[in-house]
């Protein structure tokens, strides 16, 4: 039977090197790719009718056009397309702990000095949508991908195996659609249309994938044991070589055995630190004995349901706590006190320090913790509905309110009348909850659903406006850069020359744009830039030959035409106004007359010493005002003796280790809190650019809030005026701190 030419065999390609895979890793290979095969097969055959549908009903003829060239190079390159992804997912297998997923650098990558040219807005557009595919199959599928990764990291524990080189890995399989797009013969509308079909069609088939990928390794058991996905360690990454600035590398985040315990675990730690919610300060088992009346699960829900609404009355900003709002449930008209069963009470009690800890975070704005705090009634619903709400890393109501928390990390309050879409949001979906919810859990599915949609939006927006302000910081950097380079390099030129005005300010203005363009445009190991420094030599010496010799005469008759030809070319080049470009060379030729005059008087008469004296202070002149070009701000260093190097120097070795490593590990991406005379302000760190050594510091909306240098950064830092904040997923973060203070409290 012949092969269908549309299977790749994933076991076709050798690994590299003398590493052979475990055989549980051959297996999931081979058995995945033909999972992805068939998943990549329905992927295409429903985008062809999806995209007709979309052209149908496309709000404008450029929307049409871009769906229906999609569906047109779909069809044309879907078998090269499969075979492209699948090749992709196969290497990262062979070559497992080398291979690098090719998806593209984050857009919150770590700026290189080497390669600061602008992003083109179509490659950055694209990045984007791949990034955010990556983020929510991660997000929907996070313990799946844990469980997998974990297991995949067991049969190889030789390889320092990072989260993302994983070979199923989110980046790896976007890597591969990726690459599958690159070659896509469309404008960039059309090719957004294909990734966005990806993120429609494929963001919920791998939930199988995944599933069936663990399944296999179970068979093969590797792990068969493992009910629940390992934590990643929270230690910071150590810095890297070139400084913490960049992205941590995923490597440095090892897996650590599981620490979550399941739900009877946690009543466990309850009933040894005689916790109680609905009695503080007594057990529960005390509590349900002192008590008339015990409420069944059932009762217990149908008064929760009552009381749920109350929340949506609440005052802007108000919360009341749960062990409060459960008085009204434990109690009645009559003065009766009811009491709950004792694993209700437990969920109780595991409810209210969760939302303890949440209304205690100080990563959380006030008012965001006042609009998740309403979620407390539906929240204790859903635990005492399902048990599992404590073990399911997946649950949907855990990672509504974990996306809940992330977004409103960087959130401040606007000015009055400003327009709040974040606030508005979540205000829309707290509300729905609380006015919204009985017993069907599908609300939160689609309210998780809908706000990861709008998070999202909001994510694209503001990482394009963070890419134009590096883009910005970079440019400006490479200028002042640059300008550093063409100054040094006049300086060096003009040492010991002496230069009439016009000239003078002729190499500070025009001349050195001219060199500041050769340097922004070929780099200064280029051939182009060898040439600008010998021709700024050649200019120099036209303009001052210094000690002429009986040949000085002749070789400036030889050499000022190309000269002079070489400095209206470059003028041209950059474009440099034609009228003062003529009175340049106007002024050039007179000022070569000059230097003929000067040669002849220097044959009849030689310099007196006060002659030379004065060439000489002409020189310094002309070197001082060389750098002083009121559009550029070279970096100077003060003379080592002067009072302000010598307080500089102090400053800067009076700052401990402790808080240059501090400044050191900060990574992009990460959230800090400044404090300023005018109050706090929330930011996170958009770059580094190494170029001038700058840490730049945007808000929510991607605007610029503050930049700093090394030096700064690690004395604000120690001086607590910057302070880490937390973005880690909040219902873990608060689980944590659940059972670190019930091993605390622990009776001994």
């Amino acid at each position: 039977m012949a092969q269908d030419n549309k299977v790749v065999s994933l076991g076709g390609l050798k690994a590299s090197g003398r590493f052979s895979l475990p055989t549980g890793l051959v297996r999931l290979r081979d058995q995945s790719g033909e999972a992805l095969r068939k998943v990549l097969g329905n992927f295409f055959d429903r985008a062809d009718d999806t995209l007709f549908d979309m052209a149908d009903r496309a709000a404008s003829n450029q929307d049409q056009a871009a769906y229906f060239d999609a569906m047109r190079e779909l069809r044309l390159r879907r078998k090269t397309m499969m075979v492209s992804i699948l090749q992709h997912i196969s290497r990262a297998f062979n070559d497992i702990g080398r291979f690098t997923p090719g998806s593209g650098d984050s857009v919150l990558q770590d700026i290189d000095e080497e390669a600061l040219s602008l992003v083109e807005h179509a490659d950055l557009e694209q990045r984007v949508a791949i990034d955010n595919l990556i983020a929510k199959l991660r997000n929907r599928n996070i313990e799946s991908i844990q469980l997998l990764t974990a297991r995949v990291q067991s049969l190889v524990p030789q390889i320092r195996l990072s989260a993302s080189q994983m070979p199923l890995s989110p980046e790896v399989i976007c890597g591969g659609v990726s690459e599958a797009c690159a070659d896509l013969d469309v404008d960039i509308r059309a090719k957004l249309v294909v990734l966005k079909l990806f993120d429609k069609l494929l963001a919920d088939i791998l939930a199988n994938v995944y599933q069936q990928a663990n399944d296999i390794l179970i068979a093969e058991g590797v792990m068969p044991d493992m009910k629940r996905p390992p934590l990643q360690g929270r230690s910071p990454a150590p810095p890297s070589p070139g400084g913490g600035r960049g992205q941590p590398p995923e490597s440095a985040r090892r897996y650590v055995a599981p620490s979550h315990p399941t739900f009877s675990e946690l009543s466990d730690l309850l009933h040894q630190g005689g916790a109680s919610a609905t009695e503080p300060g007594v057990t529960p088992s005390a509590a349900a004995a002192s008590a008339g009346v015990i409420l069944d699960t059932g009762s217990l829900m149908a008064r929760l349901n009552e009381l749920q609404p109350r929340a949506a009355q609440w005052e802007d900003g108000h919360v009341v706590p749960l062990g409060e709002q459960l008085r009204v449930v434990l109690s009645s008209e009559g003065g009766q006190r009811y009491s709950v069963a004792q694993v209700d009470s437990d969920v109780i009690n595991l409810v209210s320090m969760l939302f303890e800890f949440i209304l205690e975070d100080r990563q959380l704005h006030p008012v965001m913790k006042a609009l998740i705090g309403r979620l407390q009634i539906p929240v204790l619903k859903v635990a005492l509905s399902d048990k599992n709400f404590f073990n399911r890393g997946g649950h949907p109501v855990r990672k509504l309110l974990n996306e809940l928390a992330m977004s409103a990390i960087g959130w401040t309050e606007k000015r009055a009348g400003q327009r709040d879409p974040l606030r508005e949001k979540i205000e829309q979906v707290v509300g729905q909850i609380v006015t919204g919810y009985q017993d069907n859990i599908g609300i939160f599915e689609e309210l998780l659903q809908e706000f990861t949609h709008f998070v999202d939006l909001d994510r694209r927006r503001r990482e394009l406006v963070e890419q134009r302000l590096r883009d910005a910081e970079e440019g400006r950097a490479r200028q002042e850069r640059a300008a550093n380079i063409a100054n040094e390099a006049l300086k060096q030129a003009i040492l010991g020359r002496a230069l009439a005005e016009p000239m003078a300010t002729m190499l500070r203005d025009a001349w050195c744009k001219y060199l500041q363009w050769v340097v922004l445009r070929e780099g200064e190991a280029s051939g182009s830039w060898a040439s600008a420094r010998k021709l700024t030599d050649k200019l120099v010496w036209s303009l001052d030959p210094g000690n002429p010799g009986g040949n000085t005469r002749s070789e400036l008759l030889r050499e000022i035409p190309g000269i002079v030809d070489g400095v209206r070319k470059a003028l041209q080049e950059i474009a440099w106004d034609p009228f003062a470009t003529d009175k340049i060379i106007r002024d050039l030729e007179l000022a070569h007359v000059d230097v003929f005059q000067r040669l002849v008087a220097f044959r009849e008469a030689p310099a007196e010493p006060a002659v030379e004296k004065a060439a000489e202070d002409s020189t310094e002149t002309a070197a001082q005002e060389i750098p002083a070009s009121p559009d550029e701000h070279p970096q100077e260093e003060p003379a080592s003796n002067t009072p302000e190097a010598t307080a500089s120097a102090e400053a800067t070795s009076a700052l401990s280790e402790n808080a240059l490593a501090r400044a050191d590990a900060l990574t992009v991406g990460s959230w800090i809190e400044l404090t300023r005379e005018g109050g706090k302000v929330r930011c996170k760190l958009a770059a580094f650019i190494k170029a001038t050594g700058k840490y730049i510091f945007v808000n929510r909306s991607g605007s610029k809030i503050a930049e700093f240098l090394r030096d700064d950064l690690a004395r604000s830092m120690e001086a607590d005026e910057i302070t880490m904040l937390d973005d880690g997923l909040i219902f873990d973060r608060a689980l944590e701190s659940i059972i670190d203070n019930l091993k605390h409290n622990r009776k001994d």
